[in-house]
């Protein structure tokens, strides 16, 4: 080991003091390791301010387009930062930009902000009693599927990197997202609406990362996978108009209920016989009719609402067309008049993980969670506006452990339920995941990007 010389020593000590103040550092060296372990430091110092994020975002949840309060929340923190703030992107979105010293490629890490329509039911001191209207009426409002987490370690990230502004050898640009669960009925929202504004522009961003807690994998854990990780998401509703008769007399009829039934049978065999399964799967479900009001009356309308998923393309273009053709060619043989609305209220593509940029990029994650724990899943059903964002640039979106150690998966609260619960023990990783993947990035390309 070689004596340290009294510039070493003045060095190490500016270094530790900018640690306790999360103030720009200077290294010695530019040396990865060194930046490394930077990182590992700060986020451990953060992890209580990270959690006491989370669990004020829970508190006090706001559904998609309505995030007034967690805005001003993030904004206000971002910019005790020094960091480039933006706010009302996408009507609440919070976008912040922080230059590095150095020159380089724009990263950009994207965190979504909106609660759901549930009512909480996990006994938390924190746990959300919060109400908000959605399409006309009160409801209870819940962060039940992690955005308060996503939020909480994007805050994390912000302040971790702005300490480290001095050695950044590019930008990173942090997009705080309303809406992932869709805006409400008759307004634009979420990712897409965020990308139509701009979001990936000036400074034009080289590539995106996200993650998404998973209250079904254990704390420690990372789930990946190449190419499509979740599948794309359109929903449709299909309106059938036969002629309305008395109930006993059905030839006097075109009906629409055994129209629409005949409907539903059909669509199933879109899947089951015309699908190649064993190659990715696909769904189409048709998840609501309504029709009639007596038992004695055949309507005169009936309408059909349902969802479809696919992880390809081509697979979307092709159910797309199948449904239009077999709905409408069962009203022409029943005599009723049947219309297709697809997609009907949203379109999500498919979350795709770009190859090269999910190669390059996970020698990162395998570092930060330990190679044992950083698994290649079978592609997701569910879906998520990322897509927009890796529509446009290549992206890497990964599943981060929130599940106790110990807890069988089949005990823990599915998302989108009042039982859902994360183990805040796993939000550290998040943070050190981002840190990694931003700055791993920024210093293998910085030389390439000018």
């Amino acid at each position: 080991m070689k004596p340290m010389t009294k510039p070493m020593l003045k060095a190490g000590l500016l270094g530790l003091l900018s640690l306790a103040l999360f103030q720009p550092t200077s290294y010695a060296n530019n040396e990865s390791n060194n930046v490394h372990q930077q990182i590992e430091q700060v986020a451990d110092s953060l992890e209580r301010k990270v959690i006491d994020w989370r669990r004020h975002i829970h508190q006090n949840p706001e559904l998609g387009n309505r995030e007034f309060e967690t805005s001003k929340y993030i904004a206000t923190h971002l910019r005790a930062l020094g960091l480039e703030v933006k706010t009302e992107v996408a009507h609440t979105g919070v976008v912040a930009v922080l230059k590095g010293d150095k020159p380089g490629p724009v990263v950009a890490l994207r965190a979504d902000m909106d609660a759901l329509p549930v009512k909480e039911r996990v006994d938390l001191p924190f746990a959300s009693k919060a109400v908000g209207e959605y399409m006309g009426k009160e409801v209870p409002v819940m962060h039940a599927c992690g955005h308060d987490t996503h939020v909480a370690i994007l805050m994390g990230v912000a302040e971790l990197l702005a300490g480290m502004q001095s050695e950044l050898p590019g930008t990173v640009k942090f997009i705080f997202q309303p809406a992932e669960e869709g805006p409400p009925p008759g307004e634009e929202g979420g990712a897409e609406l965020m990308v139509k504004q701009g979001v990936l522009k000036n400074p034009d961003v080289d590539v995106v990362f996200g993650l998404h807690i998973s209250a079904g994998t254990d704390v420690g854990k990372i789930n990946i996978r190449k190419r499509g990780i979740m599948a794309s998401s359109d929903d449709f509703k299909i309106t059938i108009n036969g002629k309305q008769a008395h109930g006993s007399t059905p030839w006097d009829s075109v009906d629409p209920i055994v129209t629409a039934s005949q409907i539903v049978n059909s669509l199933q065999t879109i899947v089951s016989r015309h699908m190649p399964l064993t190659q990715q799967a696909s769904v189409v479900t048709v998840g609501s009719i309504h029709g009639g009001v007596r038992s004695n009356i055949i309507p005169e309308k009936v309408e059909m609402l349902g969802t479809i998923r696919t992880l390809s393309e081509i697979d979307r273009t092709r159910i797309h067309e199948m449904v239009r053709k077999k709905a409408t060619l069962i009203g022409q043989t029943m005599g009723a008049e049947v219309t297709v609305e697809l997609p009907y209220s949203s379109a999500y593509p498919v979350t795709y993980n770009d190859p090269d940029l999910t190669d390059k990029m996970l020698p990162t994650l395998e570092a930060v969670a330990g190679a044992e724990n950083v698994i290649t899943i079978p592609p997701i059903t569910g879906a998520e506006d990322f897509s927009f964002y890796a529509r446009e640039v290549p992206g890497v979106f990964f599943f981060l452990g929130g599940k106790p150690k110990g807890l069988p998966a089949s005990e823990a609260a599915p998302h989108h339920t009042p039982d859902f619960y994360i183990d805040e023990s796993g939000l550290k990783l998040g943070v050190k995941a981002l840190s990694r993947l931003a700055v791993d990035y920024l210093q293998a390309h910085s030389a390439e990007s000018k």
